[in-house]
C-alpha cells in the first residue's frame, strides 16, 4: 500500500509540474504577444504621423489624427470591459487583434482614401487596441498563478521590457520607413496584430477555471459595479491618483518641458535624445533589480519612494542648473524610482480586484492612469507661455511633489495596507 502511494504521489508531482511548465509556456506567450503589439503600435506611432505629414502637409492634420487614437482608446478600455466578460477575455483578445490588423491594413491604403477615412480607420484602431490591451493583461494573472510565478515578479519584469519596447520601438519605426517606406511600415504594424492573434488563439488553451464567473448582468450594471468596486478600494483609488499625476507631468515632459529646456541651454536637439535615453537606462536597470529584489522589499515604501524620485526631482533640477550633466544624474535617478511605481500598481490591482472583477477594473484603472497624458502635454505648453520656463518648472515640481506625495502620507496607503483585500462578495 505504501508504495503504491508514493507512486500515486510521484504520478500527481509529475502532472503538477507538467501543468506548471504548460502555464509558463501560455504566459511567456501572452507576454510575447502583447510586446509584439506594442512594438507594431511604437512603429505605426512614427509611420501614421508621417503618412499624414507627407499626404497633407499639415501638422494640425498630425494633432487631430493623433487625438483621434488616443480618445477611443482610453475609452474603450473602461467602457467595453462588459461585453469582454461576456464574450471570453481570450476571444476577445484574438478576434480584436484580427481587426486591428485588418484596420492597420485599410490605413496603409488611405492616401487613396482620404483624410477622413484615415481618421474614422485610426480611430477604430485605437479603440479595439485599448480592449486587446485590457483582456490580455486580465489573461496574465490566472496563467502565473498556475504556472508559480509570484505577480510582483511578473509585472517588474513586463514593466521592464515594455520599457525595453518603448524605447527602442520609436527607433525601429524610424529605420522602418527610412528603409521600406511609411505603408509597409504600417503593414508591419498590422502583420504584428496578426502574429498577436495567431499566438493567443494556437499557443494559449486557459483551463475553464481560468475563466472569471463574471455575474450576469446588464451592461450598465457591470460598468457601475467596476467603478464601485474602485472608488470604495481607496489604496488602489491613491495609488492610481498618484500614477495619473505622474503621467501628466511626464506627458508636459516629454512634449514640452525638456525640449525646451534643451532648446534653450543646449541648442542641440541631440540633447532631448540623450535625456530621454537616460532615463529609459534608469528605468531598465531599476526593473531589474525590482525584479529580484521587489518581493522582499516594503510595498507601499517603495511606491512611495518610487513615485517621489520620478518626478519633482526631475523638475527641480532642471529649474534650477544649467549642467547638463546634474540634469541627468536625476534623470537616471528618477528613472530608477518609476521602475518601481507601475509594477506595484499592477501586482496591487492583480491581488486586490476579485476574479470577476478584473477585466473591468483593470480597464477603469487603465484609463484613469493614462487620463493624464493629454492633460499633461496642454499643462506644459500653457505653463511656459504663461510663466516662463523656469518659473513654470519651479511651480510645477512643487504641484507634482503635492500630487504624488500627497495622497501617500495622508491616504490609506500610510497606514502600509498594500497586502490583498478579501474579495468582495
Amino acid at each position: 500500500m505504501r508504495a503504491e502511494a508514493v507512486s500515486e504521489a510521484m504520478v500527481k508531482e509529475t502532472a503538477a509540474e507538467k501543468g506548471r511548465a504548460a502555464a509558463r509556456r501560455e504566459l511567456i506567450t501572452l507576454v510575447a504577444a502583447d510586446l509584439i503589439s506594442n512594438l507594431g503600435s511604437r512603429i505605426s506611432v512614427i509611420a501614421i504621423p508621417w503618412l499624414v505629414l507627407t499626404t497633407t502637409g499639415s501638422p494640425a492634420k498630425m494633432g487631430i489624427v493623433a487625438a483621434a487614437e488616443f480618445l477611443p482608446y482610453m475609452l474603450s478600455s473602461s467602457l467595453a470591459t462588459p461585453w469582454a466578460d461576456r464574450f471570453g477575455v481570450r476571444r476577445t483578445s484574438i478576434v480584436v487583434d484580427a481587426a486591428s490588423a485588418v484596420a492597420m491594413a485599410v490605413v496603409a491604403l488611405t492616401p487613396w482614401l482620404g483624410f477622413g477615412a484615415l481618421v474614422a480607420l485610426v480611430a477604430v484602431a485605437g479603440g479595439l487596441r485599448g480592449i486587446g490591451d485590457r483582456v490580455k493583461h486580465v489573461m496574465f494573472r490566472p496563467a502565473a498563478q498556475r504556472a508559480g510565478v509570484e505577480l510582483i515578479r511578473l509585472t517588474s519584469a513586463y514593466d521592464g521590457l515594455a520599457r525595453g519596447v518603448t524605447l527602442f520601438g520609436a527607433v525601429i519605426g524610424g529605420l522602418l520607413i527610412d528603409w521600406v517606406g511609411v505603408t509597409r511600415a504600417i503593414w508591419i504594424d498590422a502583420g504584428s496584430f496578426a502574429l498577436c492573434a495567431l499566438l493567443v488563439g494556437v499557443l494559449v488553451r486557459p483551463p475553464a477555471a481560468d475563466a472569471p464567473a463574471a455575474p450576469r448582468e446588464g451592461y450598465f450594471r457591470a460598468l457601475r459595479t467596476g467603478f464601485a468596486y474602485l472608488r470604495t478600494d481607496r489604496v488602489l483609488l491613491a495609488m492610481l491618483l498618484v500614477v495619473s499625476a505622474l503621467n501628466m507631468m511626464a506627458a508636459a515632459n516629454t512634449a514640452v518641458w525638456i525640449p525646451v529646456w534643451v532648446s534653450d541651454v543646449l541648442g542641440d536637439p541631440a540633447g532631448f535624445g540623450l535625456v530621454l535615453g537616460v532615463f529609459g537606462a534608469g528605468a531598465l536597470l531599476g526593473n531589474l533589480v525590482f525584479t529580484m529584489v521587489g518581493p522582499r522589499l516594503p510595498r507601499t515604501l517603495v511606491f512611495a519612494v518610487g513615485a517621489a524620485l520620478s518626478g519633482a526631482p526631475r523638475l527641480l533640477t532642471m529649474a534650477l542648473t544649467d549642467h547638463l550633466v546634474v540634469v541627468l544624474a536625476v534623470t537616471f535617478l528618477s528613472g530608477i524610482g518609476i521602475a518601481a511605481v507601475n509594477p506595484l500598481l499592477g501586482a496591487t490591482l492583480y491581488e486586490r480586484v476579485p476574479d470577476a472583477l478584473q477585466t473591468r477594473v483593470l480597464g477603469i484603472a487603465g484609463s484613469l492612469a493614462f487620463v493624464g497624458l493629454p492633460v499633461g502635454a496642454l499643462l506644459g505648453g500653457w505653463s511656459v507661455a504663461a510663466l516662463g520656463l523656469k518659473p513654470a518648472l519651479l511651480v510645477m515640481a512643487v504641484l507634482c511633489a503635492v500630487l504624488t506625495v500627497g495622497p501617500l502620507l495622508a491616504g490609506p496607503l500610510r497606514a502600509g495596507r498594500s497586502r490583498p483585500a478579501p474579495p468582495a462578495p
